[in-house]
C-alpha cells in the first residue's frame, strides 16, 4: 500500500498504488448522442484524441457539442495505476489525469480544431490545478496518437504562449505526451453534465482566444 500523499507531486511508479485487473464498467451508448458508441469498436475512419484540462465534467462537454465528433468519454491516463477508481485518482497516488477520450470524424472535423477547443476552454498556465481544483489529476495535458500530432500539439502551444505573453499570463505547462492507455471513469461520471445540468463545472478559460 502506498503512502504517498501529495497531491502537488506526481508519484513515481514503486510510489503509485497496485491498481488492478479488472477493466471498469460502463454503458455501451453515449448518453447525449444516443445512437453512438461509448465504447471501441468506433465506425470506420474515425480517430481518437484524449485531452486532460481540469475536471473531466466540463471537459467533456467542450468536445460533445463540436459537429463532426462521434462520441466522447471521460476517464483516466498518463499515470501508472491499471483501471484505477476515482478515489484512488483523487487520493494523488496513481498518476493519472483527469482526461477527455474524443472519437471524431477527421473529414469533419481537424485535430486542429480540436486543439483550438482544448486551449480556449481552460488556463494552461496553473500547474497541477485547474481553478480551485486542486492536485495532479487536474494537469493541463495533450496526448497525442502520432508525431504529427505532436508537433501540431506543439507549434499551437507556442503560439498560443505568445498571445498569454502579451495578455500577461505565465509560462504554458500542458504536457504533451504519446497517448498512453486510457481507462474508462466510472459510468455515473460520463456525460455527467447532460445527466445533471446544474452540476458543478470548474472549467474556465484564459478569456485569451487562440488564433
Amino acid at each position: 500500500m502506498s503512502m504517498f500523499n501529495n497531491k502537488s507531486v506526481l508519484p513515481t511508479k514503486e510510489q503509485a498504488l497496485a491498481g488492478r485487473d479488472e477493466r471498469m464498467r460502463v454503458s455501451d451508448s453515449h448518453y447525449v448522442h444516443r445512437d453512438h458508441s461509448l465504447v471501441a469498436p468506433f465506425p470506420e475512419g474515425c480517430k481518437t484524441a484524449v485531452f486532460g484540462l481540469g475536471c473531466f465534467w466540463g471537459a467533456e462537454r467542450k468536445f460533445w457539442v463540436l459537429g463532426g465528433v462521434y462520441s466522447t468519454a471521460v476517464g483516466y491516463a498518463a499515470g501508472f495505476t491499471p483501471n484505477p477508481t476515482y478515489e484512488e485518482v483523487c487520493s494523488g497516488q496513481t498518476g493519472h489525469n483527469e482526461v477527455v477520450l474524443v472519437v471524431y470524424d477527421p473529414v469533419a472535423i481537424s485535430y486542429a480544431q480540436l486543439l483550438k477547443t482544448f486551449w480556449d476552454s481552460h488556463n494552461p498556465t496553473q500547474g497541477m490545478r485547474q481553478g480551485n481544483d486542486t492536485g495532479t489529476q487536474y494537469r493541463s495535458g495533450i496526448y497525442s496518437e502520432t508525431e504529427e500530432e505532436a508537433t501540431l500539439a506543439k507549434q499551437t502551444r507556442d503560439a498560443f504562449q505568445q498571445q498569454l505573453n502579451d495578455a500577461g499570463y505565465g509560462a504554458i505547462t500542458t504536457e504533451v505526451l504519446p497517448a498512453p492507455t486510457f481507462y474508462y471513469a466510472e459510468g455515473y461520471h460520463q456525460q455527467y453534465l447532460a445527466k445533471n445540468p446544474g452540476g458543478y463545472c470548474g472549467l474556465g478559460g484564459t478569456g485569451v482566444t487562440p488564433d
